[in-house]
Formats: C-alpha cells, structure tokens, sequence
C-alpha cells in the first residue's frame, strides 16, 4: 500500500509508504488520501488527524509521470474533479485537527499541504520547497495566499517565485512550522500531540478550529479555483512542456525563447 492508514486511540494516521520513488504520489494515493479524510469526518471516532512519511522523506510531490499523462482530462472531465483536488479540499475542509510530522524533503504539494495542517512538527532534517514556478507553473491550493499570510510578502515571493528550498529552521521562522525538532523525535512527539488533541473536548477543538478559519473560508476557496484553473492552463502551455522535457532529459530548461 502507497498509503498506510490506521486508526488508533483517536487518531487516524496516514503515511507516505513509497519510498523506492521517495514518496511521490500518484493519482491514487490522492483519492486514497481524500477517502480516508472524507470518512474521518463521518467517523466520531477519529478526533484527530496525523500526516506523516517516511524518517527520510516526507514527499518528493507529485510523481511526474503519472501527473503528466492525467495533464490533459477527458472532454467530459472538470480538472478540479481530479484526486489531488479532492485530497486538498478534504484536507482544507477537515473539522477535526490534522497534525503533520514532517522528515527530510517535503516537495511541492509535500509544503502545500502543510499550510492546511493545524500542527506541523519538523524534524531538523527537513528541507522545504515549493518549486511551481521553475515548472512554467503558478501557486495551487491557496498557498499563493497561505503563504504570504504566515510569511510575509518579501519572504513568501522568494519561496515562490524562485522555488528555491529552505531548511527546518527557516520554516520555524516564517511561521509554517510549529516546532523542530530532533530527526528520531519527531514523530513520536506529532502522535503525542495529536494524543493530546483527543484527549481535550472534541467539540472544543472543532470550533476553535472553525473559528480560526471561518474569517477566511470563503477567501480561501476562491483563490483556490483560481489557482486551479490558471494551473491546468499552465500545465499544457509551452512554458511548463519544456520544464517537464528538461527534467526528463536531466538538462537546464530554456525559458529564453519564451515572452
């Protein structure tokens, strides 16, 4: 299973489980992802949610291959229908607490989705990045708003547009992680935190949750279909198509001949 899910004492559990390909994840991980999300939510059983990869990757993103050959949806298909879009706005919608805990690389949507989680927790060997630009793509699931929000414009520009990644303690800086801690510790401590969470009133946590998303709720959704719609664009636009061509053939993509 590329997805390992569990429930236990509370919380459902979900962790990356493809480390021959560090986590990448492909179409139907995602739907695996949004089904384990969408039945947490019906289940008053699960009071908490922990996101978690592997000691030495959390994901390397999306995996390439299998994102490029769902590039182009069916005639009759919505692109915002798509798995990925189902996992985010389940992740972005979940009432109950989600808890990440975050080792080596989180790539792409690996830091995207971090911006939905209540709790991250950092191990001292993660690295972040957000590297859509690079890829002749734009910003998705809000974090073209997320992420200036936490950071500041300055310092979420630089992550964004030059896609460049940053180590554990920056993130702990700008506000995307709760805390860093010590590679072989931070999962343990995520799951006693998030064993914390369970053991306070569960309708307590759920508005406090609320609370502090309703004033932008709304906000959030619309930049998202933006986002969304601007990225399927993008992703068939000449721009990305040599991105993706260059990475395939280990070479420098050539941007220049490109307004």
């Amino acid at each position: 299973m590329d997805i390992l899910s569990s429930k236990a004492n509370g919380v459902l559990t979900l962790e990356f489980n493809r480390l021959e390909r560090k986590n990448a994840i492909t179409t139907a991980m995602y739907q695996a992802l949004a089904d384990a999300i969408n039945e947490a939510e019906r289940d008053v059983s699960v009071r908490a949610i922990l996101i978690t990869g592997k000691p030495e990757i959390f994901t390397a993103g999306n995996d390439l291959d299998d994102f490029l050959k769902t590039a182009q949806p069916a005639a009759d298909a919505v692109f915002t229908d798509r798995p990925v879009f189902q996992f985010m706005r389940a992740l972005s919608g979940a009432s109950k607490p989600v808890v990440a805990a975050v080792s080596g690389a989180a790539i792409g949507i690996g830091t995207t989705l971090l911006l939905h989680c209540d709790l991250v927790y950092a191990a001292d060997n993660a690295k972040f990045s957000v590297p859509f630009a690079q890829l002749g793509l734009c910003p998705e699931f809000a974090s073209s708003a997320l992420l200036p929000q936490i950071a500041g414009h300055a310092r979420a520009a630089e992550k964004l547009m030059l896609g460049e990644p940053f180590l554990a303690q920056e993130a702990y800086d700008m506000g995307l992680v709760s805390k860093v801690l010590p590679a072989a510790d931070v999962l343990a401590y995520a799951q006693a935190q998030a064993a914390k969470l369970v053991a306070l009133p569960a309708t307590s946590i759920r508005n406090t949750k609320r609370l502090m998303k309703s004033a932008k709720a709304d906000a959030m959704q619309t930049v998202m279909l933006a986002e969304g719609k601007l990225f399927g664009e993008m992703l068939l636009a000449p721009e990305a198509k040599e991105a993706f061509t260059a990475f395939f053939e280990k070479r420098k993509p050539d941007f220049s001949k490109f307004a």
